[in-house]
Protein backbone atom coordinates (compact mmCIF):
# COMPACT_ATOMS: atom_id res chain seq x y z
CA UNK A 1 0.00 0.00 0.00
CA UNK A 2 1.40 3.54 -0.70
CA UNK A 3 1.05 6.58 1.65
CA UNK A 4 1.54 10.13 1.48
CA UNK A 5 2.21 12.48 4.11
CA UNK A 6 0.36 15.33 5.54
CA UNK A 7 1.54 17.96 3.15
CA UNK A 8 0.65 15.79 0.47
CA UNK A 9 -2.35 15.29 1.49
CA UNK A 10 -2.97 18.69 1.90
CA UNK A 11 -2.13 19.75 -1.86
CA UNK A 12 -3.92 17.20 -2.64
CA UNK A 13 -6.92 18.17 -1.25
CA UNK A 14 -6.69 21.98 -1.08
CA UNK A 15 -6.58 22.35 2.99
CA UNK A 16 -4.17 23.43 5.68
CA UNK A 17 -1.39 21.11 6.54
CA UNK A 18 -2.86 22.17 9.98
CA UNK A 19 -6.07 20.40 8.91
CA UNK A 20 -5.06 17.29 7.64
CA UNK A 21 -3.07 16.78 11.05
CA UNK A 22 -6.14 17.49 13.18
CA UNK A 23 -7.95 14.93 10.83
CA UNK A 24 -5.62 12.30 11.87
CA UNK A 25 -5.91 13.30 15.74
CA UNK A 26 -9.49 12.81 15.69
CA UNK A 27 -9.27 9.67 13.38
CA UNK A 28 -11.41 11.00 10.48
CA UNK A 29 -9.19 9.77 8.04
CA UNK A 30 -9.40 5.86 7.82
CA UNK A 31 -6.12 3.73 7.19
CA UNK A 32 -3.95 6.51 8.88
CA UNK A 33 -0.52 5.30 10.87
CA UNK A 34 1.48 7.27 12.75
CA UNK A 35 5.13 7.02 12.91
CA UNK A 36 6.77 9.06 16.44
CA UNK A 37 5.74 12.50 14.99
CA UNK A 38 4.92 11.42 11.14
CA UNK A 39 1.66 10.80 10.38
CA UNK A 40 1.39 8.37 6.70
CA UNK A 41 -2.04 8.62 4.91
CA UNK A 42 -3.19 5.71 2.21
CA UNK A 43 -2.47 7.73 -1.25
CA UNK A 44 -6.13 6.48 -1.78
CA UNK A 45 -7.89 7.77 1.31
CA UNK A 46 -10.64 10.10 0.69
CA UNK A 47 -11.26 13.73 1.97
CA UNK A 48 -13.60 13.80 4.67
CA UNK A 49 -16.83 15.51 5.03
CA UNK A 50 -16.76 18.74 6.94
CA UNK A 51 -18.12 17.72 10.47
CA UNK A 52 -18.67 21.73 11.17
CA UNK A 53 -22.25 22.64 11.97
CA UNK A 54 -24.22 24.34 9.31
CA UNK A 55 -27.15 25.25 10.52
CA UNK A 56 -25.55 28.39 12.11
CA UNK A 57 -26.46 26.97 15.48
CA UNK A 58 -24.00 26.28 17.86
CA UNK A 59 -24.88 23.62 20.79
CA UNK A 60 -22.20 24.00 23.74
CA UNK A 61 -21.95 20.78 26.02
CA UNK A 62 -20.45 20.97 29.41
CA UNK A 63 -17.34 17.74 29.67
CA UNK A 64 -20.40 15.13 31.13
CA UNK A 65 -22.26 16.43 28.06
CA UNK A 66 -25.71 16.24 30.27
CA UNK A 67 -26.23 20.13 30.31
CA UNK A 68 -26.96 21.74 26.48
CA UNK A 69 -26.72 25.60 25.86
CA UNK A 70 -27.77 26.75 22.39
CA UNK A 71 -26.69 29.90 21.08
CA UNK A 72 -28.23 31.49 17.97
Amino acid sequence: MEYMTVKQAAAKWGVSDRWVHKLCLDNRIEGTMRFSAVWMIPADAQKPTDARIKSGKYIKRDKDHTEVKRYE
